[in-house]
C-alpha cells in the first residue's frame, strides 16, 4: 500500500492512553505471557531473566494459559540490532524440542542455499537467475487439512498479492531494497525477510500457505486494481486462485480498491460491476449483513479523499447521477478516515462507513488510538460503520529512510496487543489489521525468520517463533469473539 502522500511528516502525536494503563480495561488481558527463561545443562540461565512489569500491569489477571514458551522478552531499539541482556546483539535461538523446529538461519530453500562448487557464488549486483524456492513449486507441500470453519467474520485483514518473481512474472516485483545490498533473492526492500522467502505471489505454495496462516481473520481483504492498469496489483488471472484457496481455508475475500490514474466516481462504478459480475457469485466472495439484513459485498476505497466529495455523491447517494444505491449493484461502501474534517465529507457523500488503516499510532487523526472512541461515537450518531484498522508495529526506512519518525517499535508484540485492545475497546463491529504482508513499512504479521547477508543484518520476532504474530492475533480474535457475544446480550 502506498502512503507515499503522508510518509514525510513531521513530528507525532502524544502517546495514545490506550498504551498506558491496562487497568483501565474491564476484561482480562490476553496475550504472551513472558516465561521463566530457561536453565542450561551447566546449570546457568541460558537468558536473562524478564523485566519487572510496571506496577499498573502486575495486578492484572492472568490470561487462560500461556500463548508461547520461549525467551523473555526484550524491547527493541529504532529498527536496529538491539542489545541484549547478555551483552550480543540478538538473543542465542532457542533448543529444538517438542513441536519446536529447529530455527534457521537462511538455510531452507526459501532463503537460498549453499552455492555449489560448480556455481560461483552472488556477486554483488548480479542479476543471475535465481533457483527457484519452495512457494514457487509446481504443488504445495503436504499439510494439515483446512479448517472446517474460518475465523470471525468481523476481523478483516489486508492483503497483498503484488510479489513477482523471475520464474513466475519474469522479474522480482515489491523485492528489490532501495538500501546498498545484494539484489533479491538474497535482499529485499524490508527490515524483516519473509519465510517464505522472495517468492511471487503466484506460487502455489504461497497461495496455500497464505490463507492457512491467516486463520485468525475471517476475512482476507485483497488490494486490487483495475485490469490494464500498469501498477501493482494481481491480474484478473490471480483472483481465482486467491478466492479458491481461501474458501479451502473457509475465509472470504472481500476487495480493497486502490488509487490508479483516472479513478473516479464514473471508474469506480464499472469497477464494482466488473467485480461483481466476474467474482460475485464465488463461494468465497465476501458479503455483510447489513442491520436491514441484506447481505451485500463490502469495499474499501483507499484514499477516497482523492475525489471530490460531489463526485462521490453521484454514486453512493440515492439522488446522485449514476448512484448504485437502488440497482442489483448496491454494496457498503468504506471510506478511509485521515484527517478530522473529512468526517463531514464522508457522511455527506453516501458512504456507509470509515476505516483508518494506517498501522502508526498517532500517524494521522484516523490511526491515533486516542480518538477511536468520539470516532466510533460520532459514527453510531449517524448510523455509520467504524472499521479500526491495527498492526504489530511500523518501520519503513528500508525504502524511505526520510520516514523514521513514524517508526513503531513492536516490543515484542505488546504493540500488536495495545492496538488490538484500542480497536476492540470501542466495540467495533469490524476491526482489520493492517495489514498481514505488506514488508515494505515492517507491518507484517506474517511469519519472518532471522536472516543475515554480507551487507544487512533483518530484523526478526525473536526470541518468540515466527507465527508469534499470527498466534497473537488468533487468541485475540478467540477472546473478543467471546466478549462480543456478551456485548450483543
Amino acid at each position: 500500500m502506498s502512503d507515499q502522500n503522508h510518509c514525510c511528516q513531521a513530528g507525532t502525536q502524544p502517546t495514545s492512553p490506550f498504551s498506558v494503563c491496562w487497568s483501565a480495561f474491564s476484561f482480562p488481558r490476553v496475550g504472551l505471557i513472558l516465561p521463566e527463561p530457561p536453565v542450561s545443562r551447566a546449570g546457568s540461565q541460558a537468558r536473562a531473566a524478564p523485566p519487572a512489569l510496571p506496577h499498573h500491569r502486575r495486578s492484572l489477571p492472568a490470561p487462560p494459559g500461556p500463548l508461547l514458551r520461549g525467551a523473555p522478552s526484550v524491547p527493541r531499539g529504532n529498527g536496529g540490532p538491539q542489545r541484549r541482556p547478555h551483552g550480543g546483539t540478538r538473543a542465542p535461538l532457542p533448543r529444538a524440542g517438542p513441536g519446536r523446529a529447529e530455527p534457521s538461519l537462511g538455510r531452507e530453500p526459501s532463503l537460498g542455499r549453499e552455492p555449489s562448487r560448480a556455481e560461483p557464488a552472488l556477486r554483488r549486483g548480479s542479476r543471475r537467475r535465481a533457483p527457484p524456492c519452495r512457494c514457487e513449486r509446481s504443488t504445495p507441500p503436504p499439510g494439515p487439512p483446512p479448517p472446517a470453519a474460518g475465523g470471525p467474520s468481523w476481523l478483516h485483514a489486508f492483503c497483498y498479492a503484488w510479489y513477482g518473481s523471475p520464474r513466475l512474472g519474469g522479474r522480482y516485483r515489491h523485492c528489490d531494497p532501495r538500501l546498498p545490498g545484494l539484489p533479491p533473492p538474497d535482499d529485499i526492500g524490508s527490515s524483516f525477510h519473509a519465510a517464505l522467502g522472495a517468492c511471487s505471489s503466484r506460487g502455489p505454495a504461497v497461495l496455500d500457505e497464505h490463507p492457512g496462516q491467516l486463520r485468525a481473520a475471517g476475512v482476507l481483504v485483497l488490494s486490487w486494481h483495475p485490469p490494464g492498469c500498469r501498477q501493482r496489483e494481481p491480474s484478473g488471472s490471480l483472483v481465482p486462485s486467491i478466492l479458491g484457496a481461501a474458501h479451502r481455508y473457509a475465509i472470504k475475500v472481500a476487495f480493497h480498491i486502490q488509487p490508479y490514474k483516472g479513478r473516479d466516481d464514473h471508474t469506480v462504478h464499472e469497477n464494482i460491476k466488473y467485480i461483481m459480475d466476474k467474482y460475485g457469485s464465488h463461494v468465497a466472495f465476501y458479503k455483510y449483513r447489513t442491520s436491514t439484513g441484506k447481505s451485500l459485498p463490502l469495499f474499501c476505497i483507499y484514499d477516497s479523499y482523492l475525489t471530490p466529495a460531489e463526485s462521490w455523491a453521484n454514486l453512493l447517494t440515492p439522488s446522485g447521477s449514476h448512484s448504485l444505491r437502488s440497482s442489483t449493484y448496491n454494496v457498503v461502501f468504506i471510506a478511509l478516515l485521515v484527517e478530522e474534517g473529512r468526517k463531514h465529507n464522508i457522511l455527506s457523500t453516501g458512504y456507509d462507513g470509515m476505516y483508518t488503516y494506517f498501522a502508526s499510532n498517532s500517524f494521522s487523526f484516523g490511526s491515533s488510538h486516542q480518538n477511536w472512541k468520539g470516532i466510533k461515537t460520532s459514527c453510531n450518531s449517524n448510523h455509520l460503520m467504524f472499521i479500526p484498522s491495527v498492526g504489530p508495529g511500523y518501520i519503513g526506512t528500508s525504502i524511505r529512510p526520510c520516514n523514521n519518525h513514524n517508526t513503531q517499535n513492536r516490543v515484542n508484540g505488546k504493540y500488536h496487543e495495545t492496538a488490538l485492545q484500542a480497536a476492540l475497546t470501542v466495540r467495533p463491529e469490524i476491526a482489520s489489521i493492517t495489514p498481514f504482508n505488506e514488508w515494505h513499512k515492517g507491518t507484517q504479521i506474517e511469519k519472518a525468520v532471522p536472516k543475515k547477508t554480507p551487507t544487512r543484518l533483518y530484523l526478526d520476532y525473536l526470541p518468540y517463533q515466527p507465527s508469534v504474530y499470527l498466534e497473537l492475533t488468533c487468541r485475540w480474535a478467540e477472546h473478543f469473539s467471546k466478549e462480543k457475544e456478551q456485548w450483543l446480550m
